[in-house]
């Protein structure tokens, strides 16, 4: 008896052994497999994407591919001339010599930008400033083809431009139609920021009509957090789908890279202003030919108003529209074309959309009276290719 306890012991002690060596070794084989009709083991899901996302989750590549097309980065040159010597700087000094043979020499400077081909036939929206003064323009795509680009007409007010190249086969962007643009969306900017290359950044919408930066007589940014650096300007801010939702134009910097508070013209502006500047090669909008101020809460309480709502008629030129209609200085506006008139900002984009030659009614305080006065709207005479903006 005492032999068969051994041996079994020993038996047991033996298989032990082996079962631990194969579940140390070779775990599969101990796997079981399910037998028909029994319960299958459980597996792990696969993550499905969401209905709406841009492509995989957590990547835009999809929205990229389809925008990073369009963009093109913009060079140019132009003739400059510069002192012969450092020691010729002063302004002054410049000023009394300019223009004599012997002091000045000419120098080709080059400046480089971004782009973005809206129209499959080749036109391409930019800023004004992009290409401002050039004697050349060239444009490099996306598949490495470069050509000379035309310029068909700018708009220095809003600080745009159009150009077009004579090239098959081109990718334009497709707007975003419906304007849906909400802070905290999240957008990408796309450009050739210092001449390194096409390059893509992220960031989300962080306001919306931003003005009175001084950037622009017309002014109503989207705000990004996507860096946006020099030589950005001019490409193209689009949304997680690739449309295009924005003409990166400014950025706020005291160092002169990005700190996160960037600047973009809306695709609705742009493609208004492409579209007129396509048409009759410039941009045509309502003007009175008076100076408008906002009122002050200061103000408000001296001509005894309850609210600083409309603007005050600081200046009105002589034999323009506002003038011919009787409006004077001091006058005060609160209302035109049947539309509310908050402050300077929108007063001068509410005379910029009437049509010129139009005839439209305004609404003023004089005196403490008030007064409707109808007038016939002129035509803003546009800046002048090179001049400087106020």
């Amino acid at each position: 008896m005492r032999r068969f306890w051994l041996l079994f012991a020993q038996t047991v002690t033996v298989c032990l052994g082996i079962l631990f060596i194969v579940a140390t070794l070779r775990p599969d084989w101990l796997e079981r497999s399910p037998q028909p009709g029994g319960p299958v083991p459980a597996q792990p899901l696969a993550r499905a994407p969401a209905a709406d996302a841009p492509g995989l989750a957590g990547s835009y590549a999809e929205a990229v591919a389809r925008a990073a097309p369009a963009v093109v980065n913009v060079y140019t040159t132009k003739q400059i001339r510069e002192p012969i010597s450092p020691l010729l700087n002063d302004p002054e000094l410049s000023r009394l010599l300019r223009g004599l043979p012997g002091f000045t020499r000419k120098r080709e400077a080059t400046a480089l930008g971004s782009g973005v081909i809206v129209r499959p036939d080749g036109y391409i929206l930019t800023n004004y400033h992009v290409i401002e003064a050039a004697d050349a323009i060239e444009v490099a795509l996306h598949d490495g083809r470069e050509a000379r680009a035309k310029l068909i007409g700018a708009d220095p007010e809003s600080d745009l431009a159009v150009l077009k190249v004579d090239l098959d086969d081109l990718s334009s962007i497709t707007f975003n139609g419906t304007h849906d643009l909400q802070v905290g969306d999240v957008v990408l900017a796309i450009g050739n920021p210092f001449g390194v290359g096409q390059t893509t950044t992220m960031g989300i919408v962080s306001a919306l009509g931003r003005n009175r930066l001084g950037i622009n007589i017309y002014e109503n940014f989207i705000q990004t957090d996507a860096a946006i650096n020099p030589g950005n300007s001019g490409g193209a801010l689009i949304d997680v789908h690739g449309r295009l939702v924005g003409i990166n134009t400014a950025i706020y910097s005291e160092t002169g890279g990005s700190l996160g508070i960037g600047f973009a013209i809306p695709s609705a502006a742009a493609q208004a202003i492409l579209e007129e500047i396509i048409a009759k090669g410039h941009v045509t909008r309502g003007w009175l030919g008076i100076e408008p101020q906002d009122i002050t809460a200061e103000l408000a309480q001296a001509f005894g108003l309850k609210a600083s709502q409309g603007v005050i008629v600081a200046g009105v030129l002589k034999n323009g529209p506002a003038a011919q209609a009787g409006l004077r200085v001091g006058d005060i506006v609160f209302e035109l074309h049947g539309e509310a008139v908050a402050d300077t900002i929108s007063f001068l984009n509410q005379i910029a959309r009437l049509a010129p030659g139009s005839k439209t009614e305004i609404q003023v305080l004089r005196a403490g009276k008030q007064k409707n006065l109808s007038l016939r709207v002129g035509s803003r005479p546009p800046l002048q290719l090179g001049e400087r903006q106020p």
